[in-house]
């Protein structure tokens, strides 16, 4: 039992800290509780963000196009029909008669997202360095501009309204705890051990017989699963859906969450979350104004962005590799040490121990 739990603590400690958190939000004000539900979003975007960059060390700046599919067909499929007929007249009788189910609609903007990346991937998965990450945010130009101009399916720049409401912490808490147990039993399989092989020598990996093409395509759609349930949630959070959103200012903080936190392990991904989530409502705060009584003090507009893209470039030029080092958290109770030597030459009879002797080489000739 004590090897399971060893075994399992590095994702079983996040997932308990995120829970104390929801829970211990949970009895505060309703801002509050809207604050963490929208940083339980972000979290589900980094995770999903760091099952494909953690695991084959390439910088995608597409995830956020796959959460503007996931919300869009979420939206599509759960609005009223009414609504819909007066939003998007052209759309066809299929989908605006359609009106489903919250969870099975969440599940299929999610799969939409994943098959749109597998369509994606299968040529910008061969691609490596600058050359990939320059492609994925081709990817999202083409979702950005396709969705602003397809006006009879999304509405173009006009927003789609009358979302039902239903993102609350728990809903997000769950689905943030599906996530990281996800990333998580991910990397420990074998297409995440040599996707990650990959990740350290790409040369070494396809001498070895590594298919990296392949394992790379896998962790896309499954990063793009999840980055479409992040857009489902986020657009049921807010009720309504709009291109805007889905764009550099989202694609830009989950980045930072994820550089802040560690690219290179679970952990930084979710401390890199919760650090830049705090910081970024304590940096509001103070914008709006601190009120001592007597006097109030406000700061300069922009000072959070300015702050915030300060303590990406001290973590970048201190700790390159995030807060977590790239580490994932460890099991912090030490073994049993054994009561008695396993070699009874290392023992004398006195019970005192002996070293071990030195290998004599040799001498060469």
């Amino acid at each position: 039992m004590n090897r399971v739990l060893r075994a399992l603590w590095p994702v079983l400690s996040l997932m308990l800290l995120v829970a104390a958190i929801a829970v211990a939000a949970s009895g505060g004000s309703e801002i509050v509780q809207r604050q963490v539900t929208y940083g339980l979003i972000e979290l589900i975007a980094v995770v999903a963000l760091y099952i494909f960059v953690g695991n084959s060390g390439l910088l995608s700046f597409g995830n956020v196009s796959f959460m503007a599919i996931g919300a869009y067909v979420s939206a599509l499929l759960t609005m009223r029909p009414a609504s819909k007929g007066m939003l998007l007249p052209g759309l066809p009788e299929l989908i605006s008669s359609a009106q489903w189910p919250v969870i099975p609609a969440a599940i299929a903007g999610g799969l939409v997202a994943s098959a749109f990346a597998f369509l994606a991937g299968i040529p910008l998965m061969r691609l490596s360095g600058i050359a990939a990450s320059i492609a994925t945010f081709a990817v999202l130009e083409i979702v950005y501009i396709g969705a602003g101009n397809w006006t009879d399916v999304t509405g173009g720049q006009n927003s789609l309204i009358g979302l039902p409401i239903y993102s609350d912490i728990w809903v997000c808490l769950i689905w943030s705890l599906i996530t990281i147990a996800t990333a998580f039993i991910y990397q420990e399989t074998r297409s995440g051990l040599l996707l990650r092989a990959s990740r350290e020598d790409i040369v070494a990996a396809r001498a070895a017989g590594v298919n990296v093409h392949r394992h790379r395509l896998v962790s896309f759609v499954i990063s793009a699963f999840f980055s479409g349930i992040a857009g489902v949630l986020l657009g049921h959070f807010l009720g309504t859906v709009r291109i805007e959103t889905f764009y550099l200012d989202l694609t830009f903080a989950i980045l930072a969450m994820l550089v802040v936190g560690g690219m290179g392990s679970l952990a930084g991904a979710v401390i890199g979350a919760i650090v830049i989530a705090v910081l970024t409502e304590a940096l509001r705060r103070v914008e709006a104004g601190v009120d001592f009584g007597i006097f109030a003090v406000g700061a300069l507009p922009g000072l959070g962005d300015a702050v915030l893209a300060l303590a990406m470039l001290l973590i970048i030029l201190f700790r390159p590799k995030g807060l977590s080092q790239g580490r994932e958290i460890t099991w912090p109770f030490r073994a049993e040490r054994p009561s008695s030597s396993k070699n009874p030459s290392e023992s004398l009879a006195d019970g005192s121990r002996m070293a071990p002797r030195p290998m004599i080489s040799k001498p060469e000739s």
